[in-house]
């Protein structure tokens, strides 16, 4: 009883959310036995940013999956232009999927600003990569972080929940196009932290100032989690691909 309760509790999960379950779930856990660390929670219900770390490109397969399994459909943000597609747009806008503009312009922040008010509004979360792309630290810690993930939180007063995972290089490999399928169910451990506190910061004009200190914040949470994963400290200088002449591709978010 005490379980039916609980679950009841939760956010509904639309129909086309558990018809797509109903086939990728299964295909993920032949891959991946994914493990969510014991006593790491979700927020049942309201809304949320969740930024997990981004290290292979199945990365949001993994993510989609432990999320669901802790009780909220997983909803990301996606290009503006794929909301224009004939079938994936539709796709997309079924699902709650967030879009967002590529350029850092006022038509940008009043999209972010647009985007953080819906999510208020129907009590969703929404997934958020801060890096914008694969992680080009040569180890694959978290580098440097972009602001998108912070400006959304700090708009609305949304919590901003770190998320670390660590196994998915196993299943495939960074910059890799091919899954490997032998052995079956590699181990994937999922870390949900505890919502960054951004009280100080609440209010305040988004300066870059605030964005970069908010963003920090995040990014430090998420590196703690995930050293905890892997049992080892993360280099004490983030990784920052532009001093190293590296093009940060794949961005998706301001």
């Amino acid at each position: 009883m005490a379980r039916t309760e609980q679950r009841d509790a939760r956010e509904p999960r639309p129909f086309v959310f558990r018809f797509l379950a109903a086939i990728v779930v299964p295909l993920v856990s032949v891959l991946a036995k994914i493990r969510v660390r014991p006593g790491d929670e979700m927020p049942r219900t309201g809304a949320y940013v969740l930024a997990p770390n981004h290290y292979t490109e199945i990365d949001p397969l993994i993510v989609a999956v432990a999320v669901w399994r802790l009780g909220r459909p997983p909803r990301f943000l996606a290009k503006e232009s794929l909301f224009r597609a004939p079938v994936l747009g539709w796709a997309l806008k079924a699902t709650g999927m967030v879009p967002v503009a590529r350029s850092s312009s006022s038509a940008s922040a009043k999209q972010t600003l647009e985007a953080s008010e819906s999510l208020v509004r129907h009590g969703r979360g929404v997934i958020v990569y801060p890096e914008g792309t694969l992680t080009r630290d040569p180890d694959m810690w978290p580098m440097r972080g972009k602001t998108g993930a912070v400006r959304l939180a700090l708009e609305a007063g949304i919590p901003l929940i770190p998320m670390a995972h660590w196994g998915a290089q196993a299943v495939m490999a960074r910059y890799g196009k091919k899954v490997s399928l032998w052995p079956p169910r590699k181990p994937v451990t999922v870390a949900v932290g505890a919502p960054v506190d951004l009280s100080d910061l609440q209010g305040r004009h988004m300066s870059p100032a605030v964005l970069n200190e908010a963003t920090t914040r995040l990014m430090n949470a998420i590196t703690g989690l995930l050293e905890e994963l892997r049992d080892e400290k993360a280099p004490a200088e983030r990784w920052n691909p532009s001093a190293h002449g590296q093009r940060e591709t794949g961005r998706l978010e301001p």
